[in-house]
């Protein structure tokens, strides 16, 4: 990876300098707390800024009394923000009942929502997906309109948040993908900053 793609802001000025550019997919990755979400987050602004139109979800944490306990889903497109998820508490045995990882119970109908609005993207020329995880990829369920606006390739540029240990399984559904780490990518850009 060049250093052009260090900070958001230099990999949008990069996509908006190059006309050629169609169906480029690159899945953000990098360890819990590398600032994936800060850096969608950012790009979303970067590109707004730019009067470049992006579309598509991301979701960042809910922290209460500097701990984590919820998940939001926010449209890019208008801005609304609703609760994906709660953590599930530390003495639950039992399997809740719905959507729900080890560590998280899902809002089925904030699910329904942020999968209707990936339907209804149309060609976007800036995607932004934060994050496709284990529901998706490993069990077929969650926000699974993600997977199949990824898939249909009808996008110009697509950035889509994968944690790490999902990287081999989502380059093996998209082998065309590109790979920007955030740690690298943090770390670069912070220095910079300084």
């Amino acid at each position: 990876m060049t250093d052009r793609f260090c900070s958001p802001v230099s990999f949008l000025a990069s996509f908006l300098f190059d006309q050629e550019v169609n169906q480029k997919l690159f899945i953000i990755t990098g360890p819990i707390g590398a600032g994936k979400t800060s850096w969608c987050l950012q790009l979303i602004r970067e590109a707004q800024a730019s009067g470049l139109l992006p579309c598509g979800l991301v979701s960042p944490a809910v922290f209460e009394a500097g701990a984590k306990t919820g998940i939001d889903l926010v449209d890019v497109s208008s801005g609304e923000r609703r609760r994906l998820a709660v953590r599930r508490a530390a003495q639950e045995t039992e399997a809740p009942a719905g959507l729900a990882t080890q560590s998280w119970r899902f809002d089925e109908s904030v699910v329904t929502w942020g999968n209707q609005a990936l339907s209804q993207l149309q060609n976007p020329r800036l995607l932004i997906l934060d994050e496709l995880g284990p529901l998706e990829l490993l069990e077929q369920a969650g926000l699974v309109a993600g997977l199949k606006v990824i898939d249909s390739r009808h996008y110009d540029l697509a950035c889509v948040v994968i944690r790490p240990s999902l990287l081999p399984t989502a380059l093996k559904r998209w082998p065309w993908a590109e790979t920007l780490s955030i740690p690298t990518l943090h770390t670069a850009y912070a220095e910079r900053e300084a």
